[in-house]
């Protein structure tokens, strides 16, 4: 069965065909520059009809779900209004999805169309982890709580660490680190979200490559005041100019992680901060849980760094998580153990596959 996977942002369409039945990808591509989503499906058209690849179902990937969408959801033009209204909660994102769905809907009106909510995942997390200490009027009016991001990557990683562990997922305690250019960490607890870093946006929780994660809120007033800069301006700055790039001018961490080699103290400290950080929330979370099964690194800095696994793992024996040093060396694009043997804690990779996860997702509506 041949899934239509399609990431939609604002200036861009990312699309791949996934066999579910192999899990193997059939076709994938990436159109840059967009400026009108019709034109740009057109392209992408012309490449599915050059590989004569008959689709069954298309599915989306929708940023943010709110707290209505915790599954995933065949899009009737209810669910377009309803992402349309949480457009003010992702304003760089669900637009971009919002079109990419209307293109994909007038060039396939006869296949099924199902929205995969990168919230979804955590609409399981209770009361305590999702709201914050706000006046509740607030809160209520203007759906301020935590939401969550990264769902369908942490669905996909906890079914995949569940089976490669040899348990049910119901019976998997894990914090699972999803380290990439976005980065995000998450309490999973009876095999569902029980807690997770980022909250209402994507800009709370872990350092990021632009993204400054975590900051006293106070500190947006603060240059408000001091500088005259505007909200808008602010927000820019936390999102695009902070984080990593904010600390050090780049974004990349593999061309931070050289010019720590070199000794470049800029980069050095930059690494102190972002490890710290990701310690930070990876022992609240093994506190929150209690039990834990294992920790689990995933997306393109957790899967591809060696040296971001050592230095989270370091000095954590007390925690019962210790690795092998040439097990964490090693290369491999696989689902596997890095632990010390003897180490009460698992310590695994496991590469996260969205798209699978989405068109796995898109098949079972469909089904």
């Amino acid at each position: 069965m041949a899934i239509l996977v399609v990431n939609s942002g604002s200036s861009s369409v990312k699309y791949q065909v996934q066999d579910v039945d192999s899990g193997n990808p059939l076709l994938e591509g990436l159109i840059e520059r967009v400026t009108n989503h019709d034109e740009a499906f057109k392209k992408m058209l012309a490449e599915i009809a050059l590989s004569q690849i008959e689709l069954s179902a298309i599915g989306h990937r929708v940023v943010h779900g709110g707290a209505k969408f915790s599954e995933p959801t065949i899009i009737s033009q209810e669910v377009l209004n309803e992402i349309e209204a949480l457009v003010p909660l992702a304003p760089l994102h669900n637009p971009g999805n919002l079109a990419g769905i209307r293109a994909a809907m007038a060039a396939f009106p006869e296949l099924l169309q199902v929205a995969v909510f990168d919230t979804a995942f955590h609409q399981s997390m209770p009361a305590s982890s999702y709201r914050y200490a706000i006046d509740q009027k607030l809160e209520k009016d203007y759906g301020v709580r935590k939401y969550g991001f990264h769902g369908t990557s942490y669905a996909f990683v906890a079914a995949q660490s569940a089976k490669f562990v040899g348990i049910e997922q119901q019976d998997l305690n894990a914090v699972i680190l999803h380290l990439g250019n976005g980065a995000s960490a998450c309490a999973v607890k009876n095999g569902k979200s029980f807690d997770t870093s980022m909250g209402m946006t994507p800009l709370q929780g872990l350092v990021m490559g632009t993204r400054s994660g975590d900051i006293d809120p106070g500190i947006i007033f603060y240059l408000a005041n001091e500088t005259g800069l505007s909200n808008a301006e602010i927000d820019r700055i936390l999102n695009a100019e902070s984080g990593l790039k904010g600390l050090t001018g780049i974004s990349d961490m593999r061309d931070i992680g050289l010019r720590a080699t070199d000794n470049d103290p800029e980069a050095i400290e930059a690494l102190k901060i972002y490890v710290q950080r990701v310690k930070h929330y990876l022992g609240a979370y093994i506190a929150e849980l209690g039990e834990v099964n294992a920790i689990i690194f995933t997306a393109g800095v957790g899967e591809n760094s060696p040296e971001i696994r050592r230095l989270v793992c370091a000095n954590l024996q007390a925690l019962g998580i210790e690795i092998e040093d040439d097990l964490n060396l090693a290369k491999s694009g696989t689902n596997r153990d890095i632990s010390l043997t003897g180490s009460k804690v698992r310590v695994l990779v496991i590469p996260t596959n969205e798209e699978l996860e989405i068109a796995n997702q898109t098949a079972a509506l469909l089904n």
